[in-house]
């Protein structure tokens, strides 16, 4: 990793944009053990379910589908709970197509996960492109946020499948203004929502000797939108996780 030496100030203390780990097995945690870290957990957005009344609104029957697709654990949570609140039992021949094994596990929480047909791939709709090419005759329902996956909705589109997004849950700024003096020298991002929270709650935000770290090319984006620089990108063929570009640049930087 090419570290920007004007800004290569050792890294004492990290802030990771998401709620905190309910176990202590995140790998952040080991960084910050191996390194002597202060590591913080703060969640800048959060999820609030849509009503399954307006679900009906936009004329969705959850009956007309053969399969679905997931691609976060809310999609699972929010699919299941819509389907208390409108008193429909889930089929049990209904297929699950997950995004990863992760996923397919979290479906455990309320299915029979032997009895059922769940498939998965590694981490993108395209890692399904096998399994979905033999079931391609399937009415697909999507489970998505207001701020939906547009790289599995585009990759689905293009390649022909018979799916419907159905907006569950949305994504809402957490209030964050308690941070306003607090002071890091990297910041973790995941999304652009992310990002967005950031300047809704500081618009005056001004990034000095804090590092960022951001994952995938949207949310990069979204940092280069507000003319933030980059210094910590992921996944990179050097690290495909989050976690090991921060390490790599921490090795740099604290030489």
């Amino acid at each position: 990793m090419q570290v920007d030496e004007a800004r290569a100030k050792k890294v004492k203390s990290i802030l990771v944009t998401l709620p905190k780990p309910e176990n202590d097995k995140s790998p952040y945690f080991a960084l910050a053990e191996k390194y002597n870290l202060k590591l913080d957990f703060r969640g800048f957005i959060h999820v609030e379910g849509v009503p399954a009344k307006d679900v009906r609104k936009d004329k969705i029957n959850f009956a007309d589908f053969t399969a679905v697709i997931f691609t976060s654990k809310n999609a699972v949570d929010h699919f299941f709970r819509v389907c208390e609140e409108m008193r429909y039992d889930v089929p049990a021949d209904m297929k699950y197509f997950c995004i990863s094994e992760a996923i397919a596990l979290y479906l455990q929480k309320y299915i029979q996960y032997r009895k059922r047909k769940i498939f998965f791939g590694k981490q993108t709709a395209k890692d399904l492109e096998e399994v979905l090419t033999k079931h391609s005759k399937e009415k697909f329902l999507f489970p998505c946020s207001d701020v939906a996956n547009e790289e599995t909705q585009k990759w689905l589109q293009d390649n022909g499948y018979d799916f419907t997004p159905a907006v569950l849950f949305r994504t809402v700024i957490s209030d964050i203004k308690d941070l306003e003096n607090v002071f890091y020298d990297v910041i973790v991002f995941f999304s652009p929502s992310s990002v967005q929270s950031l300047f809704e709650n500081f618009p005056d935000f001004k990034q000095k000797d804090t590092r960022i770290a951001a994952f995938g090319a949207t949310t990069q984006q979204e940092l280069l939108n507000h003319n933030l620089i980059l210094d910590i990108p992921a996944p990179t063929p050097e690290a495909p996780s989050m976690t090991m570009a921060v390490e790599q640049y921490i090795k740099q930087a604290n030489k």
